[in-house]
């Protein structure tokens, strides 16, 4: 009762914005509550099709690479359709699977395929399988994509790795409640694209006598090709690839703690460089004629990181 003539005499906008913010509170503890669950009911079954095995390094491959999963042994091929919650890829060339085993004697997960915000996806949904791989017990992850060339001085077929990168985008895959049990809020990306990663895949390179090129990858939206004024505008502002992938998992997984590598292959030089338009055919047939190499240096690297 003693709270009841409190209310009356407070003012009623009061009151109503007191109400508002109980309400949006409990709102915001239910839906980090609803991700968290979707979150483990998808590591949940895939550790049931796992049947004991214990990923230590997760593998991200971008377009046209995904066969590099064919070097797995004693794979073990897991649905996106299957997996609760889990996107399904939309993509030419990506296989829409998770392929678990071993490279190198290493216990790798491997998503043959992604997914892209363009798909029409949620940005949070495009970071989901990397959360996930942290619930799985990942700590390492190697990201690969296929990327346009903004640097001129390379020519299309390189591999860059990248040690940074630039969101041109508003949207974050973390917009929203806090998952406090993978991450905090606010968290650092200065050494998300880990230093000793990095010495390890020139190391890695230079055995195999690979010109492995370092630069920053710019992330566009898509899924339309950038025009000659952005990827312009790309080179002022110091990237040397564009790409449509890649950016808004590094995020999820520097929030969960992961180390990364990420490595792009320059499929196409970027819009306005040479006199021909961008096509997707030509990203495919180059990731596919640069697949050995890329899968040697991938083996390489996974075998020691």
């Amino acid at each position: 009762m003693e709270i009841v003539k409190k209310m009356r005499k407070t003012p009623v906008v009061l009151v109503a914005v007191l109400v508002l913010l109980l309400l949006a509170s409990c709102a915001t503890k239910v839906q980090e509550k609803d991700i968290m669950t979707k979150l483990h009911e998808a590591a949940a079954y895939i550790t049931e099709k796992m049947d004991g095995f214990e990923p230590e390094i997760g593998l991200i491959l971008g377009s046209g690479l995904g066969d590099i999963a064919e070097e797995i042994e004693d794979p073990v091929f897991i649905e996106y359709k299957n997996i609760p919650h889990f996107p399904v890829s939309t993509a030419p060339s990506h296989k829409g699977r998770l392929v678990i085993g071993k490279i190198a004697g290493r216990n790798v997960i491997c998503m043959q395929g992604r997914f892209h915000y363009y798909e029409g996806y949620e940005m949070y949904q495009t970071a989901f399988p990397v959360q996930v791989m942290k619930l799985l017990g990942v700590e390492k992850l190697i990201i690969t994509n296929s990327a346009g060339c903004v640097n001129e001085d390379w020519e299309v077929g390189s591999l860059m790795l990248i040690t940074d990168h630039i969101k041109f985008t508003a949207e974050n895959p973390l917009r929203g409640p806090v998952l406090g049990e993978l991450g905090e809020r606010f968290f650092s990306m200065e050494t998300v694209y880990d230093k000793d990663f990095q010495k390890l895949a020139l190391k890695k390179a230079e055995a195999l006598d690979i010109d492995l090129k370092q630069g920053v990858y710019m992330y566009f939206a898509g899924p339309n090709f950038e025009t000659p004024a952005e990827i312009r505008m790309a080179g002022v502002l110091g990237a040397d690839a564009v790409g449509m992938s890649t950016v808004p998992e590094v995020i999820a997984a520097a929030n969960c703690g992961m180390k990364v590598l990420g490595i792009s292959c320059m499929t196409n030089m970027a819009a306005g460089i040479l006199d021909e338009p961008v096509s997707q055919a030509e990203i495919i047939a180059v990731s596919e004629r640069v697949h050995a190499q890329f899968a040697d240096l991938i083996t390489a690297i996974v075998s020691e990181i």
